[in-house]
């Protein structure tokens, strides 16, 4: 997971770490995403989101760089917030990075909570829970499809194409959580729509629970759950003990995660080579046995 205020912004540090990464056998890279942020004191009482202060590449652009100095690596959103961006140029820019870096796109889509965002946008905050649902069909449609004609509550094409198209018709999109927050309309919309589910908590009876309504979400709209993938995460500490690392990779794995990716975010590591450094003993770690 690649944290902007842990990476850093020098392009010759970002290419060597992204073929230093492939190199040492991670399987893809993630990347999150706010367009702008506020002023701290615009914050509402209680709030806390992203503020003016906080670096964040953009993560189209910035994951396609990432697929030209790579030759295999997945390339993820963890998340993109889709609902403040206009479909149709979202689905235009990731058929354009799916196409160029030969079909590496994971779409990571979510809602967000920062309405700051969402107001220098221009885009309407109250409902981005009911569009995303509608927004999802609508980029698939136009991933698969040279021409689509759709007539929604907020999208409206007659016989319109994106071209050229992504080499995966469609992308996967997956969703995600808030941190140590289980929205269940989130959990239903997820096993009802997405290609996998994205959580965040640790594994035990919360996350299992979730899981076992998950796959329930999803036999109920009629799909096999065996087939979404489930991404979890960890994340890692300059004082941690690798055993943890292993058992708790062991823990997530027994409970049918399909994905392991780790964070080493507030971990202790104060340069961006001591956060790559970081990740390599992770992954030599922990490899063994999630692949097991």
């Amino acid at each position: 997971m690649l944290i902007d205020s842990d990476i850093g912004n020098d392009p010759a540090f970002l290419k060597d770490m992204a073929q230093a990464v492939e190199g040492a056998g991670f399987d893809g890279v993630l990347t999150n995403d706010h367009v702008v942020g506020a002023h701290p004191d615009r914050q509402r009482p209680g709030e806390k989101v992203h503020t003016y202060d906080v670096p964040c590449h953009e993560p189209l652009v910035f994951l396609t760089f990432l697929g030209a100095v790579t030759t295999r690596l997945e390339l993820a959103t963890a998340i993109v917030i889709s609902t403040q961006r206009q479909t149709v140029l979202l689905a235009k820019q990731a058929a354009e990075l799916d196409l160029l870096t030969s079909g590496r796109l994971r779409l990571g889509v979510g809602i967000g909570r920062n309405w700051m965002e969402y107001e220098a946008l221009d885009q309407e905050f109250s409902n981005r829970g009911r569009r995303i649902e509608e927004q999802v069909a609508v980029l698939r449609q136009l991933w698969s499809n040279e021409l689509v004609t759709f007539d929604g509550n907020w999208h409206h094409l007659d016989r319109i194409g994106i071209n050229p198209l992504p080499v995966q018709r469609p992308i996967p999109i997956w969703m995600g959580s808030f941190v140590g927050s289980l929205v269940e309309k989130v959990l239903e919309r997820t096993g009802r729509l997405a290609d996998g589910w994205m959580p965040q908590f640790p594994p035990g009876d919360l996350l299992a629970g979730a899981l076992d309504r998950l796959c329930g979400y999803a036999a109920a709209a009629g799909r096999d759950p065996s087939t979404l993938g489930i991404e979890c995460g960890m994340r890692i500490s300059a004082d941690d003990d690798p055993q943890t690392w292993v058992d708790t990779a062991t823990a997530f794995r027994d409970l049918g995660a399909t994905h392991l990716r780790v964070s080493s975010m507030g971990g202790g590591y104060s340069t961006p080579a001591e956060h790559l450094a970081a990740w390599v003993r992770w992954h030599d770690a922990v490899a063994p046995v999630a692949r097991a």
